[in-house]
């Protein structure tokens, strides 16, 4: 973890995309909003970022789950990575579609991703699972820096809302697991 992290509660990129997608997100705005801030602000305190850098993950932070409102769909990951990758055709950011298409469709991946060239995807992973493991997982992050994410930006349902739609493909798919694991 870097020692000079700045806790972020509000980043232009994310609510540019996040305010394009509130009416279609609904009832899970407040939860997802919170969930992409905590795990953005993750991946800065798991490594200090260039400002380009911290843009990439910016966008991929508001698009990596879209796909779960977008095109109301399990396999939610090829979906969120096609908006993304349209919003970065609309913003002429052709050049970092790949790698952010990249962090987003291994954000699940169960082990690690050790390909040096790209690194943010290994730091998103990272800092998804923190999130998603509600802080049980923590990469070295400072516990106080956990406490300080969880104040600032509350669940509010969001892991409920995940339980909910897993257990919904667990009910129809019993012995698959969901589309968005990655091994």
């Amino acid at each position: 973890m870097t020692g000079d992290f700045q806790l972020v509660v509000e980043h232009p990129l994310i609510e540019e995309i996040l305010g394009q997608w509130r009416d279609q997100i609904g009832a899970q705005w407040s939860g997802y909003r919170g969930h992409v801030y905590r795990m953005f602000n993750c991946c800065l305190a798991l490594r200090s970022c260039s400002a380009e850098e911290t843009a990439k993950l910016a966008v991929a932070a508001a698009f990596h789950d879209l796909g779960l409102w977008s095109d109301r769909t399990v396999d939610y990951l090829p979906p969120s990575s096609a908006r993304a990758s349209a919003w970065l055709q609309s913003r002429q950011l052709d050049d970092w579609t790949g790698e952010i298409c990249l962090i987003i469709d291994n954000h699940h991946k169960l082990r690690a991703c050790s390909d040096d060239c790209w690194p943010l995807v290994e730091i998103f992973r990272r800092a998804d699972l923190v999130d998603f493991s509600l802080h049980i997982i923590r990469f070295g992050i400072d516990r106080g820096v956990l406490k300080q994410l969880r104040r600032q930006f509350p669940n509010a349902g969001f892991h409920g809302f995940l339980a909910k739609t897993a257990a919904g493909w667990f009910l129809r798919h019993p012995l698959s697991p969901p589309p968005f694991l990655r091994w």
